[in-house]
């Protein structure tokens, strides 16, 4: 699948049904991308993150974390407000709370992001 497919099977705003999918894509593009970066499409990694974040579920927080830590590429292609689709607040105490490593160094860059304007009037519904 594609990032042309997906959209047309889910669409940006994907119903509950529909994320296990949408997970599975973003692990498997995720993985590639870590292995050589190019491997995985970037665009299509945005894309799964943008549908998970339009769902709000703070579950899916580390998942686009490491889609963002994949590569160079996927690092600027997935924008740090993604992991906020539940709001930056309810992301930060999930993150604080979190016994995944990569939850605390998400925390931290998000705190950093945070402290630099990024999330400056920012909310989940505006930010899709």
């Amino acid at each position: 699948m594609d990032e042309a497919k997906s959209l047309e099977r889910f669409g940006l705003e994907p119903g509950p049904g529909d994320l296990p999918v949408i997970r599975e894509l973003l692990v498997r593009e995720t993985q590639a991308e870590s292995q050589e970066q190019g491997a995985g499409g970037t665009e299509f990694i945005k894309l799964c993150c943008v549908q998970l974040f339009s769902q709000g579920d703070l579950q899916d927080a580390l998942l686009i974390w490491r889609a963002k830590n994949a590569s160079m590429d996927a690092a600027c292609a997935v924008d740090i407000q993604l992991l906020c689709g539940a709001g930056l607040g309810a992301t930060k105490e999930y993150l604080a709370g979190s016994k995944d490593q990569s939850g605390a160094a998400a925390l931290h860059y998000l705190r950093e992001c945070e402290a630099a304007g990024d999330f400056d009037g920012f909310s989940p519904e505006d930010w899709m």
